[in-house]
This record gives structure tokens, C-alpha cells and sequence, in this order.
């Protein structure tokens, strides 16, 4: 007789826990037993679990968990292309866009690819005149995507300097503006809709520099990135200059599609090709493997000890690695907007659900937050992700420095420290994992996102939520156009608020 959803989460809650020393006093094999490599082909990725209060019961349980969930069915829908976000009757094909799907989709996907290849190609050829700049002008998972992509691989060699920009606060636009020349730029608007009213009127307010600066057709300048290519036909783009995507494509994962239009202009076709490659790599084990070797799902594991059976309310990410200075901000779309739900598919109540995602670089966050991580009142598991390989040519010492700190963390949280002196006693068995690549390169980066893609599925499919809608973000749109429109019957702190901006009625 199978196992119920409840069941297995009942049985799960019974867990003893235990500290992390015991569990590694207990057990020579730990380390090798939770933690694998990802084969990438010219690279890898190690991510070692040990740190964390898995034990051989909670996995088994965890196990049990999944397959009550019917993880592996819902995997396969997921790759098939049925629906998997049944508030809106989607599908969900980002894994497609990285040759990994229904066949059907990833041809499309492939012919709007190349669409997109020979656009970039021109460019860089110089038969779009000569293009220095690219401002490129989305939100959200427009915006995230492409900026952590740009700022990681292409700091030093970039094709095309891009510039990301997302905020309706026109100082982000004039900053951009500031660093580039109008008569070299190009502007990116990527919008799903082509109607996304941040985007829309930066995009509006990008035309009006471009031809205040004496560029004689602004128009021809815009690329468009969209899911409604005929809506950028409207607005006035040239029908040879949109790079369409599937309808099929939620917005924070998007960045395989056109949307990765600024990140190939920026590192070139190859590079960007490599990462789709690295991607698909991770898609390929997230399918075909079962059980706690599969590495996002033991990743899920972990995270669904923690914020259900430990009550923890956040999770942590630090990036020892500069250049992936902006992960943590694209993983807090991605987690956060994804499962940040409070019912199940079924409309019931969901308990908890996603913890607060949040981090920052070290070795500075040291010296910032690791405070309340070593002694503080709250249980905060974090990832730890570094490169072996340095992304700097000055001396080793400073990777070897950096290294040793993120190592060291971890295993201070780990061990703690006692004293007599209750200020300088560390309680340790805090727990921690490792992600740790051999050298951030395109197909590095490209695994790693979608290695958390796939680990924010699995926790969805073990919570019963719907991890692909975001009705949450809606509201707060709506009121602001009620705003707009002069509408009225807000709350007094609100109204209040409108008057003393001059924005009453």
C-alpha cells in the first residue's frame, strides 16, 4: 500500500535530531556519501551535503516523500511539455530552450534561436553600423538573468559593453545613458507582453534620448525580445529586429531565450551556446536520475528539512567568487516568486513554504552579517559557492586567501567553540553546503542556475504547490494603476502619504 503525502511528512516529523558532530563521529563514509561531482565536459561541479543534518533516515523519508508526490510523473510532464502550472494552464518549457523537451518545442526553440544568432552575428560584424553599447531594458526575470549573466562572464572581454537596466527610478536610466555614446547604441526592450509598464516607459524615455541626441532613426535602433512579437510591431520596431520566445516561457526563466539576446551580444555566440550546453547538462541528470543522487532533489531535501521540520524562516547564499556578485538577487526571484505560495494546487493550505532567500560576497559579508550567523538567536542554513580557478591574474594569494575563508566558515558554523566566557562561545552545529566548480566559465554558470531551477521544482512538487504562477505581484500593480488613474477610497496612512507627494486627487 502506497504512501500518502501526509503520511510520509508525519513520519518525517518524527526525526531525532542530531548535531552535526555526532552525525560525522558516527560515520567515516559521511562526506563521501553526501557529496557528488556534476560532469560538465571541460569541467565540473562538486556539491558536498555533509554539513547538513541529512541523515540516512531523513533521506530514506525524503524518498518516500517524493514518490507520494509523484515527483517523477511531475518530472516527466516538465520535459514533455504538459502542463505543469494548471492556475494558468501552462506548460512550462525552459528546459526546451536548451534542447532538452518535446521535440516539437525544441525545434521551435532551435529556429528561434538561430533567428537570434544571425542578429547577434550581424552585429558584431558591424552590418548594423558600429554598435559599442547595448542598454538593454527589462524587469524581473527581463532584467535578472542577463545582468548576473553579463556581470559574471563578461567583465573583462565584453563584445559589446551592456548595460542592465530594470528600475522605473530614472536615475538608473540616466546612468546608463551616461556611460554610453547614442550614436553607438542599441536598446534591448524585453517585455513578455510588450506591455509592462516599467518597461514600456524607460523603453519610451531610451527613444526620446537616443533622438534628442540626433540619432536620425531611434526606431531602427530597438531590438525587441517578446513573447507578442505583433505588440512590438505596434509600438513601431522593424519586424527584422524582434526576436521572439514561446508563450510557454515564465519570466524568471527566461534567460535561454531571446531574452539571453544582451548575454550573447555581450560574450559572443559561443559562449552563450556553452552555457545553454551547461544547462542541459543539469536537465539531462535532473531526468534521468532518481532518488538522493539526483542533486537538485537532494538539494530540495535538505532545504525541506530545514524550513519544515526545523522551522527555519531563511536560507543564505554567499558567492566567494565577485563575479557572481548578483546570484543571490536572481536566486530571490527565482525561489521567492516561484514557491513564495501559502496553498497547495488543491487550494488548501500549504504550511510553510519558501524560505526567504538572501546573501551576499564574501569575504565581505563577513565582516557584515556572519555575526548573527555564528551566534545568533536564528538557525540559517547557507550555500557556500566558490571556484577553484581564480578570476583575477594578480598574486594567488589572493584566491588562496579567499578560499581558505569560505572553507574556514564553514566549518566554523559547523564546530563552534566553547568558552567559559558566555560573549566568546560559539554554539556551532549550524549547518552548511558547498557548491564548489572547478572554474566559472559559461557552462559553469549556465549548470549552476539551472541545477537551482530544478532544486525549486522539486520543492514545489514536495510542497503540492504551483511553482510557476505569481499572482502576488499583481495586487500591488493594480493599485498603482488605480493611483494613476486618480481613483480613490485608500486607506487614510495612504492617502496621507499620496497628499504629501502631491500625488492626491
Amino acid at each position: 500500500m502506497s504512501t500518502t503525502r501526509e503520511e510520509a511528512w508525519r513520519k518525517l516529523a518524527d526525526h531525532q535530531d542530531r548535531t552535526l558532530a555526532d552525525l560525522f563521529a558516527e560515520d567515516p563514509l559521511r562526506v563521501e556519501k553526501l557529496s557528488a561531482r556534476l560532469e560538465l565536459g571541460t569541467g565540473g561541479i562538486l556539491f558536498d551535503f555533509a554539513k547538513t543534518h541529512l541523515t540516512e533516515d531523513l533521506l530514506a523519508g525524503f524518498e518516500t516523500l517524493a514518490e507520494a508526490c509523484d515527483l517523477a510523473e511531475m518530472r516527466r510532464r516538465l520535459f514533455a511539455g504538459e502542463v505543469v502550472n494548471p492556475t494558468e494552464n501552462r506548460a512550462a518549457e525552459h528546459s526546451a530552450l536548451r534542447g532538452v523537451g518535446k521535440e516539437t518545442s525544441v525545434e521551435e526553440a532551435a529556429a528561434l534561436r538561430e533567428r537570434m544568432r544571425l542578429l547577434v552575428g550581424a552585429i558584431h560584424e558591424g552590418d548594423l553600423g558600429e554598435v559599442k553599447h547595448l542598454i538593454h531594458i527589462g524587469i524581473g526575470g527581463s532584467a535578472l538573468g542577463p545582468a548576473l549573466a553579463v556581470d559574471a562572464l563578461a567583465r573583462d572581454l565584453a563584445l559589446v559593453d551592456v548595460h542592465v537596466v530594470s528600475n522605473i527610478d530614472g536615475v538608473a536610466l540616466e546612468q546608463a545613458f551616461a556611460a554610453c555614446d547614442p550614436a553607438t547604441t542599441l536598446i534591448a526592450v524585453a517585455s513578455k507582453t510588450f506591455t509592462t509598464i516599467e518597461t514600456m516607459t524607460n523603453a519610451t524615455s531610451a527613444l526620446r534620448w537616443l533622438e534628442e541626441n540626433g540619432v536620425a532613426d531611434p526606431s531602427g535602433r530597438v531590438i525587441a525580445l517578446t513573447a507578442y512579437p505583433e505588440k512590438a510591431v505596434e509600438w513601431g520596431v522593424d519586424e527584422t529586429r524582434i526576436l521572439p520566445f514561446a508563450e510557454s516561457v515564465g519570466g524568471r526563466y527566461s534567460l535561454w531565450s531571446s531574452i539571453g539576446f544582451p548575454v550573447a551580444v555581450a560574450i559572443g555566440w559561443e559562449d552563450f551556446e556553452a552555457m545553454l550546453a551547461g544547462a542541459a547538462a543539469v536537465d539531462e541528470h535532473f531526468r534521468d536520475t532518481d532518488g538522493r543522487a539526483n542533486l537538485p532533489l537532494l538539494a530540495a531535501f535538505a532545504d525541506l528539512y530545514y524550513s519544515r521540520l526545523r522551522g527555519c524562516e531563511t536560507r543564505a547564499v554567499f558567492a566567494y567568487d565577485e563575479r557572481l556578485d548578483l546570484l543571490p538577487d536572481y536566486l530571490q526571484q527565482l525561489e521567492m516568486e516561484s514557491n513564495g505560495k501559502s496553498v497547495t494546487v488543491e487550494g488548501e493550505p500549504a504550511g510553510p513554504t519558501a524560505p526567504i532567500t538572501w546573501g551576499g560576497v564574501g569575504t565581505d559579508a563577513q565582516h557584515a552579517v556572519f555575526q548573527l550567523l555564528h551566534q545568533g538567536t536564528h538557525l540559517v542554513p547557507i550555500d557556500f559557492i566558490a571556484s577553484i580557478a581564480p578570476g583575477d591574474d594578480l598574486d594567488p594569494a589572493h584566491h588562496r586567501i579567499l578560499l581558505m575563508n569560505c572553507f574556514a566558515q564553514g566549518a566554523a558554523l559547523m564546530a563552534g567553540k566553547h568558552s567559559d566566557d558566555p560573549a566568546r562561545r560559539y554554539p556551532g552545529n549550524r549547518p552548511s553546503t558547498t557548491i564548489l566548480v572547478d572554474d566559472l566559465d559559461a557552462a559553469t554558470l549556465g549548470a549552476l542556475i539551472a541545477f537551482h531551477e530544478h532544486r525549486t521544482f522539486a520543492n514545489a512538487v514536495m510542497m503540492g504547490i504551483n511553482p510557476f504562477d505569481q499572482f502576488g505581484v499583481e495586487l500591488g500593480k493594480d493599485i498603482a494603476r488605480k493611483i494613476e488613474q486618480g481613483g480613490e477610497g485608500f486607506d487614510a496612512s495612504t492617502e496621507a502619504l499620496l497628499e504629501a507627494a502631491g500625488l492626491g486627487g
